[in-house]
Formats: structure tokens, sequence, C-alpha cells
């Protein structure tokens, strides 16, 4: 138990089964029903699969705003191969290509010119969103999914359980837990984090390692992309406003430090699912857009503040 209490995700763990607990006990009658629960798996895997390559962001000690803009940028690509008569992995996998080379450029502008990366990703937000815009005509594109929207429908059969855009989240984040955990980039990752300088003297590439990151991240933001395409089915340049908020409080509340070097893909999803949970409750309770907005805030202010003084500590 006291190994346990000291793990950053633990805390966060117990406020998810709180919540929902109290949202069962308000509304038992639409609440508390598996039907709800599938709903909620599906809203949560977009922020769940962008949040994953927030942590690997967060951990190595960086920060990506841009990455409302490539979810957008990524449904317009998407929806323009496919107008174009391409196949829907060719137009899934043009999609995350385009934000695989915008993360490239991205971690090679901060390595290169070593200007800190929020100036550098908030640029990259405004860059990408006019990018999408400019893509689309500044109009949303309707295209034929070809199958793309079956990602995220209800599942053929019962035995899944949950769409299949669930299990491809599940499994991307098994696999980069793994990575982290157990690979000599998951330590670079950490290394490089909790203090670069360091890094560099014990012989570790920092360049290539920040680098790599923000192209992982910006391919899982792809994939993320390719989620959202399967919910709305057209290309849009103005969807995902403020998903980076969302993105990086579910990494906060999950343990992630902004100061680099902590955090866990497991305490992200922890946190993407608590997120959910409450904007879904307050649905559930009629509560309004805006109130849901200020527990937002509440609780990426709430986020930080412990996370200061669980370091203090």
């Amino acid at each position: 138990m006291k190994s346990l209490l000291k793990r950053p995700w633990f805390g966060p763990l117990v406020a998810l089964i709180a919540v929902y607990a109290l949202f069962c006990g308000l509304s038992p009658d639409t609440f508390l029903g598996t039907a709800n629960l599938v709903t909620m798996a599906r809203q949560t895997v977009v922020v769940a699969i962008v949040a994953v390559g927030m942590t690997l962001v967060i951990v190595q000690g960086g920060i990506d705003l841009s990455v409302g803009s490539g979810v957008a940028l990524a449904t317009v690509v998407i929806a323009s191969l496919l107008r174009a008569g391409a196949g829907p992995w060719t137009a899934a996998m043009g999609g995350i290509g385009a934000l695989a080379l915008a993360g490239l450029l991205t971690g090679l502008l901060i390595t290169r010119l070593r200007v800190t990366p929020f100036i550098i990703t908030l640029g990259g937000m405004s860059v990408m969103r006019g990018l999408a815009k400019g893509l689309a005509g500044e109009q949303k594109i309707d295209a034929d999914p070809r199958g793309l929207d079956m990602l995220l429908a209800p599942p053929a059969h019962a035995w899944m359980l949950v769409p299949p855009g669930v299990w491809i989240a599940i499994a991307i984040a098994l696999l980069a837990g793994a990575m982290l955990t157990y690979t000599r980039l998951g330590r670079h990752i950490f290394a490089v984090g909790s203090n670069e300088q360091t890094a560099r003297l014990c012989g570790i590439d920092v360049s290539r390692v920040q680098v790599l990151v923000y192209v992982l991240a910006a391919v899982l933001t792809g994939v993320g992309g390719v989620m959202e395409f399967s919910t709305l089915t057209v290309g849009d340049p103005t969807d995902s406003l403020g998903l980076e908020l969302d993105v990086i409080a579910a990494v906060v509340i999950g343990g992630g430090s902004l100061s680099g070097g902590e955090g866990s893909i497991r305490g992200s999803l922890i946190g993407a699912l608590l997120m959910t949970v409450i904007k879904t409750g307050a649905t559930h309770l009629g509560l309004p857009n805006w109130v849901q907005e200020i527990a937002t805030g509440v609780i990426i202010v709430g986020a930080v503040a412990l996370d200061r003084v669980r370091r203090r500590r």
C-alpha cells in the first residue's frame, strides 16, 4: 500500500473511481450502464492516443501546443486524399505522414535554433491550422470514408466489446508504456527530461532523442486525426480547438511533471478517462458547457499545484 501511495498515478486513479461512483449515484438511470461505458471509451480515444505522444514530450522536458491543429490538419489531408480517389488506408497513412513531417520539422527547429518548445509549437499551432484551412478552402471537405468510419463505430461482433479504435488505443498505450519502461530510448527520454546537461555528459545524443520524441508524438497525433475523421467523416480545419488543453491536462493529472523527467502512460490514460467521465457526467446531469470548461480549468490548475507540492516534498 505504501508503494502504491507513492505512485503519481494512484491519486488520479482514486479520483477517477470516486467521480465515476458519484455520477453513478446522481444519475443511475443513464450513467450506470454498459452503453454509456462504451460511449465514454469511444470519446476518450482521440485524447488518449494524443496524450500518449504528449507524455513522451513532457517526460523529456518539452511541450507541444500544436496537437489540436495537427489533428485538424490530419482530417483535412485524409478527406482530400479520399476525395482524390485514394484508398482508405493510403489516405490514413497520408494524414499520419503529414504529421510526422511536421513533427520532424518541429524537433529540428527546437534542437537547431535552441528556441524553447513553447514558442516553436505555438507557432506550429498557427501554421498547421492555417495549412488546414488553406487545403480545405476554409470549409469542410466531405468525402466517402470508405470504411474508416468503422474504427469508432459500434463493433460488428459482440466479442469485441468496444469499437476497433478503442483496442488500437490500448495497443498503442501498451507499446508506448513498454518502450518507456524497458528500452534504452525510454531511459534516455527520462534522462533528458530530468537533467539535459547531465544527460549530455553521460554520452546521450540529446538532440537526436528530442527530434525522435517529437516525431513519435506527431505520428500519434496523426493517428488521433484518423480516429477523429472516423467520428466526423469530414475534413474539418476548425476541428479540435482546445484539444491541446485536454491532452496536457490528462498528462499532468496523471502525474506528469511540466518540469520534465516524470510521467507515465498509465497515468495519462487515467487522466484522459477522468476528463471524459467528468464531461459525460456533467452532460447527463444537464449542466451547461461553461460549467464543464470551468471544471476542466480548475482540474488543470489543481493538478499542477499538487505536482509542485509533491516535488517540494
